[in-house]
């Protein structure tokens, strides 16, 4: 079984050509395995913590739960009941009380189905398009504090690391935001 010293002689890690951990699938590999889950469960919990924190400074009183299902609806755009169940990964009964709960917000609007008048199409509201725009903002700018505090070298490092782990989960990809514009001098 390898140590730390051993492991950091090899900074690319177990797939690296020669790598003798790779090779013969021991311990190492297993605790490098141990390792990754371990960083992804920390910065997940991170980036949990920055979408709550941007819900507390907008909207106090939405939950987790109800953004993520917000943010379904802006990407997704006018969506039936099931479509958003299934991108929820809820069954019906669960995304019904959801958006029945973001409807009495005035955040989620419901209307017949011009083709099919039994079925409902979900909407956001402006209101809720706009909820959406300013909690992503709010989190966004967390994040990019925190990015902003990374050497350049470890910022291209996390961005491929990302990228792998969002194409190993088939995620669809957020495409970078554009630059804000630079602050206007002072006189």
């Amino acid at each position: 079984m390898g140590n730390e010293a051993d492991r950091a002689r090899r900074p690319g890690g177990p797939d690296t050509p020669g790598d003798a951990r790779a090779q013969d699938g021991g311990e190492d590999l297993d605790q490098d395995v141990e390792e990754v889950i371990a960083a992804v469960l920390t910065a997940s919990r991170l980036l949990v913590a920055i979408s709550a924190r941007a819900l507390a400074r907008i909207e106090p009183s939405l939950t987790l739960p109800q953004l993520r299902t917000l943010v379904v609806l802006d990407s997704q755009g006018p969506s039936k009941l099931a479509t958003l169940a299934a991108a929820l990964g809820v069954n019906p009964s669960t995304a019904m009380r959801m958006v029945d709960r973001l409807a009495a917000a005035g955040s989620v609007t419901r209307k017949a189905n011009p083709g099919n008048r039994r079925e409902v199409v979900l909407e956001l509201t402006d209101g809720g398009r706009e909820l959406v725009a300013q909690v992503l903002a709010d989190r966004h700018s967390e994040i990019a504090a925190i990015v902003a505090r990374l050497p350049a070298g470890q910022r291209a490092g996390l961005v491929h690391s990302l990228r792998a782990l969002a194409d190993a989960a088939d995620a669809p990809p957020v495409p970078p935001r554009p630059a804000p514009p630079p602050e206007p001098a002072a006189p």
